[in-house]
C-alpha cells in the first residue's frame, strides 16, 4: 500500500490508534492470522485507496475514522461466550457504543460503524463513506479469509500458493506490514 495512504491515515486517525483500548485489538484476531488492530487499519487503508483511484469525493477524515472503528467491539469474537452468540449481527452496535464512550464521533463516523456489516444487517448506510466501508470490508475479510485457508493448505498439505519466485501475492502484503 502507499505510503502516503498509511500516512494519511495515521494523521486523520492517529488518536485512535495510539488510545489504549485500540491497542487491545492487537490481542483479538478477526479473519485467520490477521488482527482485529491491522484488519481496521487494512480497511482504512482501502477505502482511501478507492477514493483516490476512484476520484470519490469524501469526508477523508471521517472515513478514515470510521473505518479504524468499525469493529471497535473490543472482545475475542471466537471465544465461546453467549455473549458473543451471532456476532456479525450485534457486534456493529457494541463497536458503536465503544466507540462514543471512547471518542467524540459525527453522525458520518456513527453511520459507518453502524452499518457496515449491510448486507447482513438490513440498515442501509445513509452516506458514501458508509458505503465505501462497507465495500473495504468485505474485500479485506475475503484477502484475509483466502490468505488463511492458503496457510492452512501450506500446514496440512505442505502446498504452497505463492506467486513467482514464492513471493506473496501483492494483495496479501499489506497484511504482513500492519502489526
Amino acid at each position: 500500500m502507499d505510503s502516503r495512504i498509511e500516512s494519511a491515515v495515521r494523521q486523520y486517525g492517529g488518536d485512535i490508534l495510539r488510545s489504549p483500548r485500540m491497542q487491545l485489538e492487537k490481542q483479538f484476531f478477526q479473519h485467520g492470522q490477521v488482527t482485529v488492530f491491522a484488519h481496521s487499519f487494512a480497511v482504512a487503508c482501502l477505502c482511501l485507496y478507492l477514493v483516490r483511484c476512484l476520484h470519490i469525493r469524501a469526508d477523508q477524515r471521517a472515513l478514515v475514522r470510521g473505518a479504524l472503528l468499525h469493529d471497535y467491539f473490543l472482545y475475542d469474537w471466537h471465544c465461546p461466550d453467549p455473549s458473543h452468540r451471532l456476532h456479525g449481527f450485534h457486534h456493529a452496535r457494541r463497536a458503536l457504543e465503544n466507540a462514543r464512550a471512547d471518542f467524540a464521533l459525527g453522525r458520518i463516523e456513527r453511520d459507518i460503524i453502524l452499518k457496515h456489516m449491510f448486507p447482513l444487517t438490513p440498515a442501509l448506510p445513509k452516506y458514501r463513506e458508509s458505503v465505501l466501508v462497507c465495500v473495504a470490508d468485505k474485500l479485506c475479510a475475503a484477502c484475509e479469509t483466502v490468505a488463511a485457508q492458503d496457510w492452512m493448505a501450506r500446514r496440512t498439505y505442505g502446498r504452497r500458493s505463492r506467486g513467482r519466485k514464492g513471493r506473496r501475492p501483492a494483495k496479501f502484503r499489506v497484511f504482513s506490514k500492519i502489526h
